[in-house]
């Protein structure tokens, strides 16, 4: 009789530790949703504040077609192409501040001072994107998970080259 309520025990306790890291993998992906929804609206902001620049006085011509093609390819780009067209707008955005430094309105100012608030706002969704997704990653590599398919059909969530390079 002994046996059998240890092994119904064990049998417990076995469910509630998968019952909890599946709840537990559960919530870590809905954290890389929510944070790649976040760093996605961001990045879109900065697309539109990158265009606004690229219609103002503060760009050359040259530099406001280069802006503006590397804005809309961003804001349009799909997942797979996110992350080159990303970079290419953070390169733009490069070219363009090494150029500004001839600032003579407080509206170009405003729209520099807007675009650097809006660049540190995207860093920091980069930190919190990239954090959730190595924790997710390091549950999802865990043998019981692995074992017993915990995961489900989720994805495995990765990063993208263009968040190490965001200006």
């Amino acid at each position: 009789m002994t046996r059998w309520l240890v092994a119904i025990v064990l049998v417990l306790i076995i469910g509630w530790y998968l019952s909890f890291t599946a709840t537990r993998l559960d919530r870590l992906h809905h954290r890389v949703e929510t944070s790649w929804a976040n760093l996605d609206v961001l990045l879109q902001k900065r697309a539109a504040v990158a265009l606004e620049i690229a219609h103002s006085d503060i760009a050359d011509p040259a530099s406001s077609v280069l802006l503006t093609a590397a804005a809309y390819q961003a804001r349009d780009a799909d997942i797979q192409n996110r992350s080159q067209a990303e970079s290419g707008l953070s390169g733009a955005l490069g070219l363009l501040l090494e150029d500004s430094e001839h600032l003579e309105t407080a509206a170009d100012s405003a729209l520099l001072t807007e675009l650097s608030g809006l660049t540190d706002k995207v860093r920091v969704a980069i930190a919190i994107h990239t954090d959730a997704v190595a924790r997710t990653q390091m549950v999802r590599r865990k043998f019981i998970v692995r074992l017993f398919r915990l995961a489900g059909t989720a994805p495995l969530p990765i990063t993208y080259e263009f968040e190490a390079d965001v200006l």
